[in-house]
């Protein structure tokens, strides 16, 4: 076996600490015009002739992609249609999501990032079109249309002030943890209505069978998934298969069933989708708003939601390429934070003329579709001329994921062939309540991957049978507050999502940063917070909290962690501003 040097040794450098800061503006400052964009594009032209190697690896990656990002969005395209009164439907969204992830997958610096409509957003146009039917008496999507618009040059100032070095550098898994507990509940609710709508819209035989069929294909594809475990059942691909299309089977097993038997005769409620190329409203004839005949106030007070969909959608994109893009997957082509911000601006703008939801990074969806592409590292060996497995340090296997644009652009053109009539109308056979299982499902998988709900089981489980904390001076009672401040948080941002107040909430989670940083360090032990929190985007550090000036003054070195896609000199402005 061949040790790979790359997996035993960090990829940080020891600087010294300037003795002073340059100005803002000047060629190192943090908000020098361009200079991310100007880095990730450099980044990007160096890659993109290389990002089309293919295999049979990326297409099982592109059908996995295909299905996980298609259900997920027409389940919201089934709240949708009827929250927005028709204004976005099954079409709209399945439009957005081809669109934009065909623009992304040629020109994004990180195609490893997913596109799709989200449940946050989902939230947020449900709570708008409420304001504008009934508070502010003006047309819907013209207000978005001019919300997106006023995004798109907000997202394209951060871009162009290097966002990125003083923003997201100051994360940690304290906030990412909330935002994902909170995209977890909101599946769970999403469920729950769809099962109301079903007993309001429905006989008492047609709701009790939608009680069945949402459990049914939410158990069944939670028992496919764990397939990779049945060992030695069945062959290893065929575990393999099941465990990647366990959503997609179910949801299919149970799109036939109501066809059997007397359950034909059910009044079961289905997917609504458009019969022909046209949006959803019946009002509307093409995917174009003429967003010009909003009264001027209006066009100025939309650059409120714009802000608020900048806020929701820059910490989105971002927390996903950061989980897309984890040491663990050991990526060595650059990635551009900025540059698909920018691109990120332009794709909601261009939604927001054309009438159709804007799609944003999807955090589930993202990680795994690096997960997929996931392969063992080889390497000839120079004695035997036989390939050998790559192993760290630590003597376990060297892993990588293959990086290309060929799995993002085929799952998002395969999804955007599906606005055709024919392909709409096989849409239209999904009963809404095999998509409520899908969201149960959805929030399982999510649930399962946070940190919280394990730390929730320490709380359950006596001290005496958990095991002993890393670090001296932490304490489980720590652990447990912080983890129960984390719900709580959660559970309030989400009761927020039902007042007039709702708008804001991506705010709110923004928010959560300096709380962290400036108050929470002051309540909690620093080994209780190492244990149990860690910086979302330096690698390099981990869970070291202290600034570059506190490490210096305990004899330490400063790291100057290169994060993929910029420059040593950034990094090196960034952690002086510590």
């Amino acid at each position: 076996m061949t040790t790979s040097p790359a997996a035993s040794s960090p990829s940080t450098s020891t600087v010294n600490l300037p003795p002073s800061k340059p100005g803002l503006f000047s060629k190192n400052g943090l908000l020098r015009p361009f200079k991310l964009l100007a880095s990730d594009f450099r980044g990007l032209r160096k890659r993109w002739k290389t990002d089309w190697g293919f295999n049979q690896l990326v297409l099982a990656s592109a059908v996995y992609l295909f299905f996980t990002n298609l259900l997920p969005g027409i389940t919201f395209a089934s709240d949708l249609h009827v929250l927005t009164h028709q204004n976005y439907g099954a079409i709209e969204v399945v439009f957005s999501t081809g669109l934009c992830g065909v623009i992304f997958a040629l020109f994004s610096s990180q195609p490893l990032t997913i596109l799709g409509v989200t449940g946050p957003f989902c939230i947020l146009s449900e709570r708008l079109y409420v304001l504008c039917s009934t508070n502010f008496h003006i047309p819907y999507l013209p207000f978005m249309a001019w919300s997106c618009l006023h995004a798109c040059w907000m997202h394209l100032l951060l871009a162009a002030f290097n966002a990125h070095s003083y923003t997201m550098h100051h994360v940690t898994v304290f906030s990412t943890e909330i935002f994902s507990l909170l995209n977890s509940i909101i599946y769970f609710h999403k469920a729950l209505q769809e099962l109301q709508r079903a007993h309001a819209n429905t006989s008492l035989a047609s709701f009790l069978y939608s009680v069945i069929g949402c459990i049914g294909t939410f158990l069944l594809a939670v028992f496919l998934s764990t397939a990779n475990s049945w060992r030695p059942l069945f062959s290893k691909y065929l575990r393999m298969g099941l465990t990647e299309y366990a959503a997609a089977i179910s949801i299919i097993f149970f799109i036939g069933i109501p066809h059997i038997g007397e359950l034909k005769t059910l009044d079961q409620q289905r997917l609504p989708v458009s019969v022909d190329f046209r949006p959803t409203n019946p009002d509307r004839h093409i995917f174009f708003v003429r967003f010009w005949e909003l009264p001027v106030a209006w066009i100025f007070a939309a650059i409120i939601p714009g802000a608020i969909i900048t806020t929701l959608f820059f910490f989105d994109v971002e927390v996903s390429t950061i989980c897309a893009t984890l040491p663990k997957y050991n990526l060595k082509k650059p990635t551009g934070y900025a540059w698909d911000v920018a691109l990120l601006g332009i794709t909601t703008g261009l939604c927001g003329i054309l009438g159709i939801p804007p799609a944003n990074g999807l955090l589930p969806q993202a990680p795994l579709h690096s997960e997929s592409l996931l392969h063992n590292v080889k390497q000839i060996d120079p004695v035997t001329g036989e390939k050998q497995q790559v192993v760290d340090h630590e003597g376990k296997p060297v892993q990588t994921v293959h990086e290309q644009r060929w799995s993002h652009l085929l799952h998002a053109i395969g999804i955007w062939i599906f606005v055709s009539p024919p392909l709409m109308k096989v849409l239209g056979l999904t009963p809404t309540s095999v998509l409520a299982g899908l969201f149960l499902f959805m929030g399982e998988q999510s649930l399962c991957t946070n940190p919280i709900l394990y730390r929730f089981f320490h709380m359950l489980t006596p001290t005496s049978e958990l095991p002993p904390l890393k670090y001296p001076s932490a304490t489980y009672a720590g652990e447990h507050m912080y983890t129960l401040l984390q719900i709580f948080l959660t559970v309030g941002i989400f009761a927020i999502t039902f007042t007039p107040g709702a708008p804001v909430f991506p705010v709110i989670i923004v928010m959560l940063v300096p709380v962290r940083l400036k108050i929470m360090s002051k309540w909690w032990h620093p080994d209780t917070l190492k244990g149990v929190d860690s910086w979302a985007c330096r690698p390099g550090l981990g869970n070291d909290f202290r600034s570059s000036r506190e490490r210096l003054e305990d004899g330490d070195a400063v790291d100057a962690v290169v994060v993929q896609g910029e420059s040593d000199e950034m990094m090196t402005e960034e952690d002086k501003m510590a």
